[in-house]
């Protein structure tokens, strides 16, 4: 749609590789998408219903479902906090945010920090209480 333009790259010992940018009608999009109101979102997790549906159903296979759930939220947040680490390149996170060219790879990834942090925080707990009840 003439919002993007790709350029190809060669490099050396690595495979060619694409690089996109913005054209000005992508820039005015851009602009125009971040002025809209975001719609909510909604939490779809077929886990959280198993969870929900655990007293009539299979106790083990749900506690084994979290406890996979946990061990997957636990490797994303390392990887997460690689990038971080990675990012600030040894600047407080103060600094990196008052003069960083862009902040908005940054702040999206303390969403998933805070996303894979909470994921751990309630894996943990729901899989304390569903192994207590298997006792």
């Amino acid at each position: 749609d003439g919002l993007i333009r790709a350029e190809t790259v060669q490099q050396e010992h690595r495979p060619t590789k694409r690089v996109f940018r913005l054209t000005e009608s992508g820039d005015a999009e851009v602009r125009r998408f971040t002025r809209q109101r975001p719609k909510q979102s909604a939490i779809r997790d077929e886990l959280l219903v198993q969870v929900q549906a655990v007293d009539a159903g299979d106790i083990n296979a749900v506690a084994d479902a979290v406890e996979l759930r946990l061990e997957a939220a636990k490797h994303k947040l390392a990887r997460y906090q690689r990038r971080q680490a990675a990012m600030l390149d040894g600047q407080s996170e103060a600094d990196y945010l008052a003069t960083a060219e862009r902040i908005g790879p940054y702040l999206t990834l303390l969403r998933g920090l805070a996303f894979e942090q909470e994921n751990i925080r309630w894996g943990t707990k729901t899989l304390a209480a569903l192994r207590s009840r298997t006792r």
